[in-house]
C-alpha cells in the first residue's frame, strides 16, 4: 500500500480548468480550536524568516496571530539538511502565517536568482503517519480531489524505516504560491478534523535530541524512553549567571542574539537589570523558562556565545 500512496502526484496538464476558490474555514466555535502545521526550511531560508533581530518573524506573528517556531540551526529533519518550522494557532491564523512565510521565501528566491525563477516551487510538509490516511482517502480519492482542486502537485513519501521512532512522513506540495496555499488550505482543513493530528501538536518538533542519541543508545531503542518522558514538556525555570562584560554579546545588537536564541529554542529568556547580580558574584542573572528541552537548548546557545567572548578576549 505504501508504494500506491506515494505515487499520487499531480499532472497539471491533464486538468487545466480553473480551480475553485479555497474552501472557507469553519465558522463555528471549532474555528477557535488550535491547530498547527510543520514544514521543512533550509538554514539560509530560516535566517530570512527570522529576520534581523527577529524582526521578520515577530512581524509575521503579529500580522497573522499565529505562533512561529523553528528547530535549532543544527537540528534537521532525519535524512535531510533542513530545519523544521512549526506554525500554530487557529486554522485561519495558521494559514495567514503560512502565506506570509512562503511569500517571503519566494521573494528571496527571486532576489537571489533573478527573474528566471521557476514559478512552481516545492514545500515539504511534515505529517504524522497516523494522519496521512485522512488526506489520502479511500483509494486515494481525497488526495486526487485536492490535486484537481488546487492544481498543485501533492506527493506523500512512504514511511521511512531508516530512523528509529520516526513517525512522520513528508507531504511534498509543488506549484505556484497560489496553488501551494490552496493545497495547504485543503490539507490542513482535513487534518483539522483528525483527532490524532491535533493530539500531536504539543509533541517535540525537534528531532536532533532523539535521533542523534541513536549513536549512544542503539537503534534497538534501549534508551528510547528517555526522550518520551512527559517531564520534558512541563514548564520549568532555570537561572544561570553570565559575567557582566559578556552580556552584550549574549544580547546582541538591538537584542538580535537573545531574540534568535529564544525563537530557535522555544524558551523564554529574561536578563536581570544592570547591577542585579547573582549573590556574591559580578554575574548577571539570566532566567530561562520553558520545557527542559527548550531550557537546555537556550542554555547551550548562551554558553556558546560566552565561550566565544572568552576566547576572543584571550587573543
Amino acid at each position: 500500500m505504501e508504494s500506491t500512496e506515494s505515487s499520487y502526484v499531480s499532472s497539471p496538464e491533464a486538468t487545466r480548468k480553473r480551480s475553485p476558490p479555497p474552501p472557507k474555514s469553519p465558522t463555528s466555535d471549532s474555528a477557535e480550536k488550535a491547530t498547527y502545521i510543520r514544514f521543512l526550511i533550509s538554514n539560509a531560508a530560516a535566517g530570512s524568516v527570522i529576520g534581523k533581530g527577529g524582526a521578520t518573524i515577530t512581524d509575521f506573528q503579529s500580522q497573522s496571530g499565529a505562533r512561529i517556531q523553528l528547530s535549532r540551526n543544527y537540528e534537521f529533519f532525519p535524512g535531510t539538511s533542513d530545519r523544521i518550522i512549526m506554525i500554530s494557532g487557529t486554522l485561519d491564523d495558521v494559514l495567514k502565517a503560512v502565506d506570509l512565510v512562503l511569500a517571503k521565501l519566494l521573494s528571496e528566491l527571486h532576489t537571489d536568482d533573478g527573474v528566471d525563477v521557476d514559478p512552481r516551487t516545492k514545500v515539504r510538509l511534515v505529517v504524522p503517519n497516523n494522519s496521512c490516511g485522512s488526506i489520502i482517502g479511500k483509494g486515494g480519492s481525497i488526495i486526487k480531489s485536492f490535486i484537481e482542486e488546487s492544481q498543485a502537485g501533492i506527493k506523500i513519501s512512504p514511511q521511512d524505516n531508516n530512523f528509529y521512532g520516526l513517525n512522520d512522513r513528508l507531504v511534498t506540495v509543488t506549484g505556484t504560491l497560489e496553488e501551494q496555499i490552496r493545497a495547504i488550505d485543503l490539507i490542513l482543513s482535513k487534518l483539522f478534523e483528525d483527532p490524532h493530528y491535533t493530539q500531536t501538536m504539543n509533541a517535540p518538533f525537534s528531532y536532533a535530541v532523539a535521533y542523534n542519541s541513536m549513536n549512544n543508545y542503539g537503534v534497538n531503542g534501549a534508551g528510547g524512553g528517555k526522550f518520551q518522558n512527559s517531564k520534558e514538556d512541563r514548564t520549568n525555570s532555570v537561572t544561570i549567571g553570565v559575567a557582566d562584560e559578556h552580556i552584550g554579546l549574549v544580547v546582541g545588537r538591538g537584542g538580535r542574539n537573545i531574540m534568535e536564541i529564544s525563537q530557535v529554542s522555544g524558551a523564554r529568556i529574561k536578563i536581570s537589570d544592570r547591577g542585579d547580580f547573582l549573590s556574591g558574584t559580578n554575574d548577571r542573572k539570566i532566567t530561562i523558562s520553558g520545557s527542559q528541552r527548550a531550557i537546555r537548548a537556550a542554555e547551550g546557545m548562551i554558553m556558546q556565545k560566552v565561550a566565544y567572548a572568552s576566547e576572543r578576549g584571550e587573543d
